[in-house]
């Protein structure tokens, strides 16, 4: 089961870092390991892919799906909600702070921006966890 969840979310940062990589002519391992938020949520594939293997598993009217489910659905909320809101409160702190020209104010680093996901890549991402799912577990049997 944890192959299946473990492979979707490696395909997603795949997919993030490949697309990053022709976009600015220049390949990032931070990308491809750490990257939060972008195109598709690897959190939604990597929660959704365990959530379909464990139906296949398990069978889709157990407590373990439903449970499965339930935590996909905090981790598909917090992807789109609540870490994307942190990203944009992130950007507006970032251009307040460069725009007070105050010598009194500085930060060491800029605060991360990226945090979250648009509702659009939350979607690719649980369409890419269905995919790799039903991959891993009717195709290559890793259940």
């Amino acid at each position: 089961m944890l192959w299946i969840a473990v492979t979707s979310w490696f395909v997603a940062q795949m997919i993030k870092f490949i697309t990053e990589a022709m976009r600015d002519k220049r390949f990032s391992m931070y990308t491809l390991i750490l990257s939060t938020g972008g195109m598709p949520s690897s959190h939604s594939s990597f929660a959704t892919a365990a959530m379909v293997g464990i139906g296949f598993k398990d069978g889709f009217n157990t407590s373990a799906f439903a449970v499965s489910i339930v935590i996909t659905l905090v981790i598909i909320v917090d992807a789109a909600g609540v870490r994307r809101a942190a990203g944009e409160q992130a950007a507006v702190i970032n251009m307040l702070i460069e725009n007070l020209n105050n010598p009194n104010i500085s930060m060491d680093q800029k605060l991360k921006e990226l945090l979250g996901h648009t509702p659009i890549e939350v979607g690719a991402g649980v369409i890419l966890g269905v995919i790799m799912g039903v991959i891993g577990s009717r195709v290559c049997g890793f259940v």
